[in-house]
């Protein structure tokens, strides 16, 4: 029932509100990192404070909102959003999305067959096991793409083999992206689009697969990319927010906890790519992403056996979920510690560039 879901929020404490919005600085950091969004991080964290699932994607895509306005005001200033692109995915994702919302909602209220379960174990189970199938394949092949390029010493960027071999296929009809300056089939457009609308209103990160799927099986280039993915965000993940909302689904405590954290972890993330290297963007994306599944994955067993699917000694229980939460918060730390690591290397370099200078001015002026 509309608005009236109280039920399905958990109590936060300080030291719960703490969690979250180091959630929100880890994600925000490995979202301004990698330009993909964190939900990959953020999302299966909620869901091991007890978080119920939609709620977590619910209050996540309603934190975004405001962070893909800016950015997508950004990109555009730069001139790195093809608007003719976002509006030819935004329709399909839009659909998409709208059945996406509906199918959580109602899992949400089913329980092993039986309406009003509550507990929400299946809406659990659905969420972490399209998180591990789609994340599984994605983070292998950026992890893939990156340890290629690292052996064969590639600067120049992601592989283009996939936007090629696509290039090849015969699917008209065909229409042209000018800013982008690619020309792509309309039946691929679409089914990219659906497929963004899909797991944005499933588990909240379209916009992470949206860049990979733009660069890679597109060829956008990588600077066009996030732009154009931020501006169809608006859209997509307004209206899922909107629907989440209407649901009452969306938990307004962690949306700002999560906002708070999150806009100073973007502004960090952000600069880390001006001085890290972007064949190492990838690897730390594809490394965490892999983590962050395998993390999920600990927590499936739990949810199934809740719904009776699995029996096991009830005392494996708070094993499985505490190796959930610490491979989960091991990866996020790791990889944006990783990221502040090299900011600070970063910074000492160019404080030891800046002193030479200035010692060597006043010595070659005497």
């Amino acid at each position: 029932m509309p608005g009236m879901l109280g039920d399905v929020f958990i109590h936060v404490t300080w030291l719960d509100a703490l969690v979250v919005v180091s959630l929100g600085f880890v994600g925000g950091v490995l979202s301004g990192f990698t330009g993909s969004g964190g939900a990959f991080f953020m999302t299966p964290g909620m869901m091991n404070l007890g978080v119920t699932g939609v709620v977590a994607v619910g209050s996540n895509v309603a934190h975004r909102l405001g962070n893909n306005l800016m950015g997508s005001i950004k990109h555009a200033k730069l001139g790195n959003v093809d608007r003719k692109l976002a509006a030819w995915l935004v329709v399909p994702a839009l659909v998409a999305v709208r059945v996406a919302v509906w199918i959580n909602g109602r899992l949400l209220h089913v329980e092993g067959g039986h309406e009003g379960g509550g507990e929400g174990a299946l809406s659990n189970l659905y969420i972490s096991v399209v998180f591990v199938g789609v994340l599984t394949a994605v983070g292998i092949f950026i992890l893939r793409d990156a340890l290629r390029s690292r052996r064969s010493r590639e600067t120049e960027g992601p592989s283009m083999r996939a936007a090629n071999f696509v290039s090849r296929l015969h699917l008209p009809p065909y229409i042209y992206f000018p800013v982008a300056d690619v020309r792509v089939s309309v039946w691929l457009v679409v089914i990219v689009g659906l497929t963004l609308g899909y797991l944005d209103g499933t588990v909240a990160i379209g916009g992470f697969i949206g860049v990979p799927a733009m660069i890679y099986l597109f060829g956008v280039p990588t600077s066009v990319a996030p732009g154009t993915e931020l501006f169809l965000a608006i859209f997509g993940g307004g209206l899922a927010a909107l629907s989440y909302s209407y649901q009452g689904l969306v938990d307004l405590r962690l949306t700002l906890l999560l906002l708070l954290g999150s806009i100073l972890g973007v502004f960090v993330g952000t600069y880390g790519t001006k001085v890290v290297k972007e064949v190492l963007i990838r690897f730390v994306m594809g490394t965490v992403i892999l983590l962050c599944v395998a993390s999920r994955a600990l927590a499936i067993p739990v949810y199934l056996r809740q719904l009776h699917l699995a029996n096991f000694d009830a005392g494996l229980v708070p094993w499985l979920n505490g190796g959930s939460a610490a491979m989960l918060f091991a990866a996020g730390l790791g990889g944006a510690g990783l990221i502040l690591l090299n900011i600070v290397k970063a910074r000492l370099a160019q404080r030891r560039i800046h002193n030479t200078l200035h010692v060597s001015r006043p010595a070659a002026g005497g």
